[in-house]
């Protein structure tokens, strides 16, 4: 007797288990039994009788009862079939199989519970006919079908043996089979027996078995049979492979514990968890610290949460991080300012070139931090063109007060979080890039520069420029807080300097905050001495020419300013000296030799013909047109109102892709100019009888703004009257219809970009003689300034 079915899974549960017959012939009649046409018939529910297999059957229903009991008391046969479906509680004729095993009663037990237990004998198959009655139990007419007789293939007796082995795999791969079954099954000689049983005991549906029952011929019933254990044979191999590698991985972490405490054991006989020495560390650095009460608090309930952590769980890598930020913030560490205002302004002039205002600024500062001591640090705001020298400017400052330099790049910023940080509870959470910076430089009074604060974005993750107010409000920072650190940080002593191109676009509540010193762009002579001072060494440094005896002279340095750079800074310049160092290098690479001082020729050569001219302004001297000032956020520029007047009635044209107010302009313009026609020598009819046109060259280029009123009233003059505007002349101004003008901004950019053009005269409102009188009178020299009040003065001054 097995254990269990020989091949069914362990989780299916069993009402009957198949039992070894002594003797393999046991299954076949004796030659004197009798087979009556008809017999008492038992449904089985879970399970198909094979020939020659015993098994017991325990016998529930009241039909099956009292069939088992005839057949008991007369010639102890009884039909054995399947039912259909295992769920029908009291099957009909239908719902029974027609082929079935005459099974012999071998013993019956009845149960103290009242139920029946059989233990019956497959002996042949048979055909059901028809059911001749079904009360009081199932009896039918059947008819037996031919014996199983063994096949002459020669292939046969390998399949046979195909099935041993097959089945024989099976019961070591599965854990729930005893060794012994396959024992059996090697001495299982009769080939039909060992087909039956083998059929009889595989873990697959009811109605496969009810299949492999029906099969007449034997030797087809085995190939089928192959099929069926081959596949369960890869389960089972597949099931063995699951547990395997489940057992291997419970064995690892078993491993591993066992490691980790032998780790243990060896790291206290060392003196203590490494862990331990950490926060051991960590508590004796927490002594020295100069922090506030608060700070204190967190970080003492941060220490014991993290004591009674284990190192592996995934929090104590948030809490260690937020303690070890804690820890290396300089909580009221701060370096000590150098009160030297001389030695200050030494610095600041050799490191930069003019700049007096921001120079000054910057002196004032410190004159009030050494008399008083202590003060909230002013939040400047350097606004200016590219290439100005904003940036470089702040380590300067750093230099010279003798504090630490941090630079945070805002140009691009979306992210809130990059402000203030993130909250430690995420995942990959850090501080925001202020305090990452305060950390980084060890210092609570650095010179921190906010490089191109007019860059900020803005989008779905917030807006940076608004977390910026609290940085940026002296009033408020000593409390900033940042969302990881969870504390108040004081940011008050330090020395936030902000750069920018272009105001507008700074939010106008941040705007607010900040102290803007206006970088207006260098004049040629100014340009001429940072060459020399600061860009040349720089390049032959940078080009391996720092111990060759390489000069340009101021002359040759104002061409490559004039003729091949067009910038109110000094990168363009600084690329145009790089090239003539490259050369240089190359030349002395290949040469061995160079020349000593670069003459107009040499740069010419090296840097190809001038690609700015100042020639075209001698040459614009045909009536309508007129030389206006621009400002650009890279600095001042010139540019031409050109007027031509057709035949027509009276309308206006626009070109040179101007904006609203300069188009105003030039209403404004021409409206002044009818009203006052015979004032300035014009026939009031001509108006009527021309199409005008004012175009402004390089269409291209956006242009827009009010300071160009008066440069089109001179245009438009002109062209009526055919008078020239006097050469070498510029102006800037706006104009009202009642022919006033009145003042504009960016004057410095422009006076000196019409300097740098070559232009002698200059017509101002007599508002702007102040801006004037703030540039050094050195980078203007030559330059003939008019003040003017009306329209009808500029008039009498530009046109010839």
């Amino acid at each position: 007797m097995l254990k269990e079915k020989l091949f069914f899974r362990a989780e299916d549960e069993t009402d009957f288990m198949p039992i070894i017959p002594i003797n393999e012939t046991d299954g076949e009649f004796d030659k004197d039994t009798v087979i009556p046409e008809t017999l008492p018939i038992l449904p089985l529910r879970n399970t198909v009788l094979f020939p020659g297999v015993v098994l017991p059957i325990t016998v529930g229903r009241d039909k099956s009862i009292k069939a088992v009991n005839e057949a008991y008391k007369s010639d102890k046969l009884i039909g054995v079939v399947a039912q259909k479906d295992a769920n029908i509680e009291d099957p009909e004729p239908k719902d029974l199989c027609a082929i079935g095993t005459i099974a012999k009663i071998i013993k019956l037990i009845k149960m103290p519970d009242g139920g029946t237990t059989i233990i019956i004998q497959g002996k042949k198959r048979f055909e059901l006919l028809k059911m001749d009655s079904e009360d009081p139990y199932f009896r039918a007419s059947i008819r037996m079908l031919a014996d199983d007789e063994l096949p002459s293939h020669e292939d046969f007796d390998a399949i046979v043996s195909s099935i041993k082995d097959l089945a024989t795999q099976i019961i070591q791969l599965s854990p729930n089979l005893p060794t012994e079954a396959s024992i059996i099954l090697k001495n299982i000689e009769n080939p039909s027996f060992l087909i039956n049983f083998v059929s009889s005991n595989l873990n697959s549906e009811l109605a496969e078995k009810q299949g492999l029952l029906e099969i007449n011929d034997i030797h087809e019933r085995a190939e089928k049979l192959i099929h069926i254990l081959q596949r369960e044979l890869q389960f089972a191999e597949l099931k063995d492979k699951v547990t395997n590698k489940t057992r291997t991985e419970i064995d690892k972490q078993q491993r591993d514990y066992f490691l980790q405490q032998q780790l243990k054991s060896i790291k206290e006989e060392l003196g203590g968890d490494t862990n331990e020495r950490e926060i051991a560390e960590m508590k004796k650095k927490a002594e020295g610290k100069k922090w506030p009460d608060a700070a204190k608090t967190l970080f003492k309930s941060g220490i014991e949460k993290l004591e009674r952590m284990h190192p592996s769980t995934p929090d104590y890598s948030v809490v260690y991080n937020h303690l070890d930020l804690m820890l290396d913030l300089p909580w009221n560490e701060h370096t000590d300012d150098n009160y030297d205002l001389k030695n200050a302004q030494k610095v600041l002039d050799i490191d930069h070139y003019g700049m007096t205002k921001i120079k000054s600024r910057i002196l004032e500062y410190l004159a009030v931090l050494k008399l008083k001591g202590d003060m909230k640090s002013p939040i400047l705001c350097f606004l200016g063109p590219p290439g100005i020298g904003k940036t470089s400017l702040g380590r300067s400052i750093a230099h010279a007060i003798g504090r630490k330099y941090v630079r945070l790049s805002l140009g691009g910023m979306h992210d809130e979080s990059e402000i203030r940080g993130h909250r430690k509870t995420y995942i990959g959470a850090m501080p925001g890039r202020i305090l990452q910076n305060i950390r980084k430089c060890k210092s609570s009074n650095p010179v921190m520069i906010l490089d191109e604060i007019d860059k900020i974005g803005n989008d779905f993750r917030g807006d940076p420029s608004s977390a910026l107010l609290e940085v940026l409000d002296p009033e408020q920072n000593n409390t900033f807080y940042d969302n990881y650190l969870e504390l108040e940080y004081d940011l008050s002593k330090v020395l936030f300097i902000a750069t920018a191109n272009n105001l507008q676009n700074i939010q106008p509540a941040l705007r607010d905050r900040l102290e803007i010193i206006d970088l207006s762009g260098y004049a040629v002579e100014e340009k001429v001495e940072i060459a020399k001072r600061h860009l040349l060494p720089k390049q032959k440094e940078a080009h391996g020419l720092a111990k060759v005896n390489i000069k340009i002279n101021d002359k040759v340095l104002e061409k490559v300013i004039e003729n091949y750079t067009r910038e109110s800074g000094v990168r363009e310049l600084d690329r145009q000296l790089a090239a003539l160092m490259r050369y240089q290098a190359k030349e002395l690479a290949i040469k061995n030799k160079v020349k000593s001082t670069l003459t107009l020729p040499d740069v010419e050569k090296i840097l190809g013909q001038a690609r700015y001219s100042n020639e075209i302004y001698k040459t614009a001297n045909m009536p309508g047109v007129a030389v206006g000032l621009a400002w650009t956020y890279v600095g001042g520029d010139i540019l031409f109102i050109e007027t031509i007047l057709g035949e027509g009635k009276g309308e206006l044209k626009l070109t040179g892709n101007l904006g609203n107010v300069m188009k105003e302009s030039a209403s404004t313009a021409l409206s002044y100019l009818q009203a006052n026609a015979r004032k300035c020598g014009i026939d009031p009819e001509e108006f009527s009888k021309k199409a005008i046109h004012i175009h402004v060259p390089e269409g291209a280029v956006p242009k827009d703004g009010p300071s160009a009123g008066i440069t089109m009233l001179t245009s438009l003059a002109s062209a009526f009257t055919g008078r020239k505007v006097k050469p070498y002349l510029a102006m800037t101004g706006e104009i009202t219809l009642r022919g006033q003008v009145l003042p504009v901004g960016g004057i410095k950019e422009k006076v000196l970009a019409a300097k740098r053009s070559g232009l002698k005269e200059i017509i101002l409102c007599w508002q702007n003689e102040k801006d004037v009188k703030e540039i050094e009178g050195d980078y203007i020299k030559g330059v003939e300034f008019h003040y003017v009040k009306t329209m009808q003065q500029v008039v009498d001054i530009a046109l010839v």
